[in-house]
């Protein structure tokens, strides 16, 4: 093996988290550098596959965040062209970014998470948007979490705390995905666990516990100022314990490889409910993972480039000293207790507007793949999304969606084509 091992990053892509991904790609880009590594930054476009196949790296590391990046779909690719990467195999990645199935999947594994239903668009025209908005809140109650099913950086994401806000919250889910998911709201401490794979087994890093000064949305997780982040969290060393063994219990549950964060919230009554976890976790100078990374004591450059040689030699990636430590699995209760009555269907007033596009069927701007995201920067902040979004523990005014936002253009970005598709 060569003593500087050639490591290609994707990042970038056609996704909205287009811009998370090119921090993401530059931040890992800079350790591995420092830790002598040969680093190119490609971006994922037509001059993707022959690039890779000239150059064949030893290794490539897919820093992509939503569609094709965490769908499994890049990496059906790179093994289709016999390449080597650190990270969780197609199917598996499918699995785990199809937010309704993981939390099926973790459900049966003895997981608490918020009662939910899955609706896709065309369902709403077909029974009627009136009728439907009234037995989810009829069934789930209030407060509800609407969002799409597949997506990240809490994009098109609403806490809903009146019935007559639910529509909005639907036009903004729809705008992302056309499967949303709608979930019973809680509330509580919100912590976020890293997990990596290690030659003595599966090990998770010190919790991030995560305080905003409003919406958890994305401008307060990737620019700082917004948010407060302490690791390990300020819990309990059996709470610790307990969240580090719902990540392990999921990352092993959903067969994920290498590396995975799991987004959790502490009830006040002490349940831990699972919200996500994520295939491929940010990876910014704001990003979770790499602040449990520091937490540790060992620097990035170090741990990123013991990723690295682990997955080249074809063994999990190497042990770093911790000062919280891999704790065993444990089960919990997999279901919440039914204790909200049901309330009576309430009305829904809608406009013209609103009406349109949740009783519309998928056409032409509201598709499965993501629509083109906003111009992106490599040396300043990411422009902001054209959609708002909230978390699960504060309410947003949703925005009205500007008739563009299907067909925002990347022509103008200076970062996507340089040398190629070489970003930097």
């Amino acid at each position: 093996m060569s003593t500087s091992p050639h490591v290609v990053i994707l990042a970038g892509g056609l996704s909205h988290e287009r811009d998370v991904s090119i921090r993401s790609g530059r931040r890992v880009a800079e350790a591995l550098r420092a830790a002598g590594h040969t680093v190119d930054v490609l971006d994922v476009d037509a001059n993707l596959i022959p690039t890779l196949s000239a150059s064949q790296p030893d290794l490539v590391w897919p820093l992509l965040h939503g569609a094709s990046g965490e769908d499994g779909s890049l990496r059906d690719i790179l093994e289709l062209l016999d390449l080597n990467y650190l990270g969780t195999r197609p199917r598996e990645s499918r699995i785990g970014w199809n937010k309704p199935v993981a939390k099926s999947v973790l459900g049966a594994a003895g997981i608490s998470t918020p009662q939910y239903v899955t609706l896709p668009q065309s369902l709403f025209r077909e029974l009627g948007a009136q009728s439907v908005m009234g037995a989810v809140v009829s069934k789930l109650g209030l407060p509800l979490v609407v969002k799409p099913a597949r997506g990240g950086s809490a994009l098109g994401v609403t806490l809903v705390k009146d019935a007559n806000a639910l529509p909005q919250a639907l036009v903004d889910c729809f705008a992302y995905s056309e499967l949303a998911l709608i979930e019973r709201a809680v509330s509580g401490t919100e912590v976020a666990v890293s997990v990596i794979d290690t030659p003595s087994g599966i090990e998770a890093l010190p919790p991030v516990e995560i305080v905003t000064d409003g919406p958890y949305d994305y401008d307060a997780r990737y620019n700082p100022g917004r948010t407060q982040y302490f690791t390990p969290a300020r819990l309990s060393a059996d709470l610790i314990a307990e969240v580090q063994s719902t990540a392990i219990t999921a990352h092993k549950a959903l067969g994920l490889r290498h590396i995975s964060r799991t987004d959790m919230i502490i009830g006040e009554d002490g349940t831990i409910w699972f919200l996500e976890v994520n295939v491929a976790p940010g990876m910014t100078e704001t990003s979770l993972l790499p602040q449990s990374v520091v937490a540790t004591g060992s620097s990035l450059a170090a741990v990123y480039s013991g990723w690295v040689e682990a997955v080249l030699a074809d063994t999990p990636a190497p042990e770093f000293e911790s000062s919280v430590s891999a704790v065993p699995v444990l089960d919990s209760e997999a279901t919440e207790p039914d204790s909200r009555p049901a309330s009576k269907s309430p009305e829904f007033p809608l406009s013209d507007a609103e009406a349109d596009v949740i009783s519309d069927s998928v056409g032409e701007s509201i598709t499965d793949s993501d629509p083109e995201p906003p111009v992106s920067s490599l040396d300043g902040d990411p422009a902001t999304p054209t959609q708002g979004a909230t978390s699960t523990t504060e309410s947003v005014t949703p925005t009205e969606q500007p008739d563009d936002i299907f067909t925002a253009s990347n022509d103008s970005d200076p970062t996507a084509h340089m040398h190629g598709n070489e970003l930097f």
